[in-house]
């Protein structure tokens, strides 16, 4: 079982709460490579976007705590 957290009342699935923070990490992530400059190197900035996204999800799941087997 994923644990899932109570905001009030309402249960909400912990791998929704981690979609929004691997949005918000993604955003910030992708402004640090536009200051760097790094992000005008990359010819398909939506398909790098999505790595990214994907990237930073699957380490926040591979570390979300569980319960159970």
């Amino acid at each position: 079982m994923i644990v899932d957290l109570d905001v009030g009342g309402v249960l909400i699935p912990g791998l929704l709460a981690l979609v929004f923070v691997a949005i918000f990490a993604t955003v910030a992530m992708i402004r640090v490579l536009c200051v760097v400059g790094i992000y005008r190197l990359f010819a398909r900035r939506p398909l790098v976007e999505l790595a990214i996204f994907a990237l930073i999800y699957a380490l926040l799941v591979q570390h979300l705590p569980s319960i159970g087997r």
